[in-house]
């Protein structure tokens, strides 16, 4: 079928294309091709001669694919122009980019559970109370909250090596200040600088993601960066309590320092630039040399086929300025609030648990520090092992629930007079903010329910957790009656349903804000550590008052009372 024909039928009624529907046949009235990014718009082509005569619906070949690989895959016929692909980072160059922001998002980790085993030491060095102590936990898990404030909208707009470059460099400075303090308060000072550097590699990350994947395949990659950020809390404690046990508590922050340091090299030598405001899909080269490496280098080995013809890449996507209130306008925007409220209370509980855990298993079970250290194995295990089954199931439901959908449309298009499709204003305009934004090559349409693809799953983690949250209080409560294997498994249970919710609701974020990916991490990780930084200043007092059996009884009925709501409100 020629364009002439495809262009007559899009005048008879039918709506604007959809994002890469364009295809590769359609050209602008001065010849010159429509990248797959443009708005759409009506089509002015000059005369092709029909192939087909009395076709009457747009053939496959003009179709754009729903993945970048099957985008550089697709033939091009004479005279027509490639699809461009989402992204022309290959697959081994995404696996490269995705295992460097997993290990800079590790950071946030090993800063926050290295210093578990290590806090009654402290204590006792600087001669303050367990809880005065727990204020060093209490004040990084603020500063974890308010930092990618900043530093998520500065790296949606001055780039992302930019953002690490900086907090990096921050992170370092206040590790070794760390190692050398020598009172409380300098501690606790520091502490909150070291968490400004470290928390916002998880926003950062979380943005770099959302510039190189597309919906279908961004679930499992989620799942794949929660595990490098949680690989941390399973062996952050081991590392944390040997090093403690035989070298002294400042051993911890100089082997985070030579750690971050070492790392901060490769990360310079070898993670390019993502953000799609500067480098559209990775094909424009920027002209910064902080942004130009390696991005250059990864533009001549990738393997994604690229139109060749001049003017086919896509346009970088509109530049903003830094936006500070940008995460707290997302925790105000319509539909995020309660699923960034369900994610913060459940984040909150889980973090009660595991701070509490130091000082709970010393004095009721007489455990050291590498015994503490060990005691963690588990809530890391589990967290790492959900994050990994979570994410390969999430994007599992994703593809059966999207292709089910499809069928429906299909179905009520071949039952129904004639085709249906949404033309109203708000409609084709969300859907031409995604495609010029950088969004998904899918799913801009606004019947996709993309909240009921993507959630489906959080309630039952939330049951779980709750269930096993009681049993870890009681556990303890009972613990010359009950075996300390009971709580620790408690916390592989706790860790696992915790980061399967997280993993659950960052990936919604991400997919409904695709244009600040990194802001809308940040307002979930603001909202987390935030009630994080409550829970954990408030759980040994309520411990001692009332008890470790009611006091996590009471923290699990909050979750279900959360848990309520959402069901109610969605």
């Amino acid at each position: 079928m020629s364009v002439n024909a495809v262009a007559s039928t899009r005048g008879a009624g039918e709506s604007p294309a959809r994002d890469g529907e364009l295809g590769e046949g359609h050209t602008a009235a001065d010849g010159v091709p429509l990248p797959r990014f443009a708005p759409p718009q009506p089509p002015v082509v000059s005369e092709v001669p029909d192939t087909a005569p009395g076709a009457s619906e747009a053939p496959k070949a003009l179709e754009a694919p729903d993945t970048p690989d099957s985008a550089s895959k697709s033939p091009a016929s004479p005279g027509a122009t490639a699809a461009v692909p989402f992204t022309i980072f290959d697959k081994p160059q995404k696996a490269l980019i995705v295992f460097l922001v997993s290990t800079a998002a590790t950071f946030s980790g090993f800063a926050s559970n290295i210093y578990f085993p290590a806090l009654p030491t402290v204590a006792r060095d600087f001669n303050v109370s367990p809880e005065l102590i727990n204020l060093t936990v209490t004040s990084y898990l603020i500063f974890q909250g308010l930092a990618p404030s900043l530093w998520g909208p500065v790296s949606d707009v001055k780039g992302r090596r930019v953002a690490y470059l900086c907090t990096f460099t921050v992170f370092t400075a206040a590790c070794i200040g760390l190692a050398l303090s020598k009172n409380y308060a300098t501690l606790l000072v520091l502490r909150c600088l070291q968490s400004t550097g470290s928390a916002s590699t998880i926003a950062i990350g979380a943005g770099v993601i959302g510039d190189i994947t597309t919906r279908e395949e961004r679930g499992g990659v989620m799942g794949i960066f929660q595990a490098g950020l949680l690989a941390p809390v399973a062996l952050g404690p081991v590392i944390g309590g040997a090093l403690t046990g035989s070298l002294g508590w400042r051993s911890v922050f100089w082997f985070i320092t030579i750690y971050s340091g070492v790392f901060l090299c490769f990360l310079v030598a070898l993670l390019p630039e993502t953000l799609r405001s500067i480098v559209a899909n990775g094909s424009r080269t920027p002209g910064s040399p902080v942004l130009r490496y390696p991005l250059v280098v990864y533009q001549r080995l990738t393997k994604v086929r690229q139109p060749a013809q001049e003017g086919c890449s896509p346009p970088p996507d509109r530049k903003k300025k830094v936006d500070v209130t940008g995460p707290i306008r997302i925790l105000v925007s319509r539909g995020a609030p309660p699923m960034i409220l369900f994610m913060a209370v459940h984040y909150a509980v889980w973090q009660m648990g595991i701070t509490a855990m130091s000082t709970l298993f010393e004095d009721r079970y007489g455990l050291g520090e590498t015994q503490i250290g060990l005691t963690f194995i588990a809530n890391g295990a589990g967290s790492i092992i959900g994050t990994f089954l979570t994410g390969r199931f999430l994007d599992m439901d994703y593809r059966r629930f999207k292709a089910r959908h499809e069928a429906q449309r299909q179905l009520a298009r071949a039952g129904g007079p004639a085709e249906t499709t949404t033309t109203s204003t708000s409609g084709e305009a969300t859907a031409s903010k995604n495609t010029v934004q950088g969004g998904d090559d899918d799913d801009d349409d606004d019947s996709f329910p993309i909240k009921r693809a993507r959630l489906r799953l959080a309630p039952v983690f939330s049951v779980l957790q709750c269930l096993f949250v009681i049993l870890f209080g009681w556990a303890i409560q009972y613990h010359a009656k009950i075996s300390i294997a009971v709580p620790i498994i408690c916390t592989f249970v706790m860790g696992w349903t915790a980061i399967s919710t997280q993993s659950t609701v960052m990936t919604y974020l991400v997919d409904i804000f695709p244009d600040r990916s990194a802001a809308a991490s940040a307002s979930l990780n603001l909202a987390r550590c935030l009630f994080a930084a409550g829970g954990t200043s408030v759980v040994m007092p309520l411990v001692n008052g009332i008890g470790v059996g009611w006091t996590f009884t009471i923290c699990a009925g909050v979750q279900f009372l959360v848990l309520m709501g959402l069901l109610v409100i969605n």
